[in-house]
């Protein structure tokens, strides 16, 4: 049979050598951004089963015959739900059988132990396919370069038409900017919007709320649009009206630490060293402990995803990487401030992809 979509080929084709180095004979996918990934399915339900020999089936309910057929021209669709079980007591053994660890519970694993032959072994497996999401092939960087962009211009679309303004509450000001995402073509906000202002921006994961925002607040903006199966992630932070010392200072160190950041984001840079390029320049300048996240993650068909910069991160950077860096200085009572990019990581400096400028804006 023909396929639709060598990209999707492709990538099953590297989880089955890997399936065959474990010797495990099949393996069940059931983490649907994983089944969207190994099949270009994005329906809400649904499992895949993939052979070490590239033999696949995939399952889905009803409500999705047409829409599978569709989006999955390439594989046998069984019709069935629960679409794990369907697969797995299709199976004849003797088999050992990967399942996703990581997203599958333990009265999830009695139900598919259940309909499983007596000579079909469930075999947990972690971090195999994620290990393969690393690295972004030539349609993902680009899917991905689209839903930043149109991000970045939605929040300089806010800026020139004076949404951001003194007098409005948080709650307002992420609803604006959420509808400019879905205005230039984003299916929904990649996470919930913050919108974080004065006191509000010591805190790194404010939710937007009905505070008004006040002359001379700080304001922290994290946001992104989902498009297509992507992600954006950016963060700015704005002061409303004038600004004083302390926001100058604090938004001037985090803007070098960010910049540092980014600069060490190349090739086969430890992931703890690109956190340390930047924690170093918030510790050498006091605010150490007000720095109390780590510096960035990938992102893609999930917001947080790896790889990891952090203290604690592991392993290094390759090409074809993504990574945020987004350091931040949270001063309680004071306010704080949060300034991140996404990149992709080349051979030469990392490629900025969220392009809204970053010089401190008083607006």
């Amino acid at each position: 049979m023909a396929y639709a979509d060598t990209r999707f080929l492709t990538r099953r084709r590297a989880l089955s050598a890997r399936l065959a180095g474990m010797r495990i004979d099949e393996m069940l996918v059931t983490n649907l951004n994983h089944v969207r990934y190994l099949s270009g399915f994005s329906g809400s339900q649904g499992a895949l089963v993939l052979a070490k020999d590239l033999t696949a089936e995939i399952s889905t309910d009803g409500r999705y015959t047409t829409q599978i057929g569709e989006e999955v021209p390439d594989i046998e669709a069984i019709i069935e739900r629960p679409s794990p079980q369907a697969l797995l007591k299709r199976i004849e053994g003797p088999r050992r059988v990967g399942f996703e660890a990581a997203y599958v519970s333990v009265a999830d694993l009695e139900k598919l132990q259940a309909v499983c032959q007596e000579d079909v072994t469930l075999v947990p497996v972690t971090g195999l396919i994620e290990e393969i999401r690393l690295t972004k092939d030539n349609t993902e960087r680009l899917r991905l370069i689209e839903v930043a962009e149109l991000a970045s211009q939605a929040f300089d679309e806010l800026i020139a038409a004076g949404e951001l303004a003194v007098g409005r509450s948080e709650r307002d000001i992420a609803a604006d900017l959420e509808h400019r995402m879905r205005r230039l073509g984003a299916e929904r906000p990649s996470f919930d919007t913050i919108v974080a202002s004065g006191p509000h921006s010591a805190k790194p994961h404010h939710t937007a709320g009905d505070r008004i925002l006040r002359r001379g607040d700080l304001v922290i903006l994290d946001f992104g649009a989902h498009s297509r199966g992507f992600n954006s992630d950016m963060t700015r932070t704005v002061v409303m009206g004038e600004a004083d010392d302390f926001s100058r200072e604090v938004y001037d160190i985090v803007l070098r630490a960010q910049l540092a950041g980014i600069e060490a984001a190349t090739p086969g840079t430890r992931l703890v060293d690109v956190d340390a390029a930047a924690r170093s320049v918030i510790e050498e300048a006091g605010y150490g402990d007000y720095f109390v996240h780590s510096t960035g993650h990938g992102i893609g068909l999930e917001v947080h995803e790896g790889p990891w910069a952090s203290q604690h991160g592991e392993g290094t950077l390759a090409e074809h990487m993504t990574l945020t860096i987004e350091p931040g200085i949270y001063v309680p009572g004071r306010g704080g401030v949060r300034i991140e990019d996404t990149v992709l990581i080349t051979q030469g400096p990392a490629r900025i992809i969220t392009p809204a400028r970053k010089e401190l804006r008083v607006v």
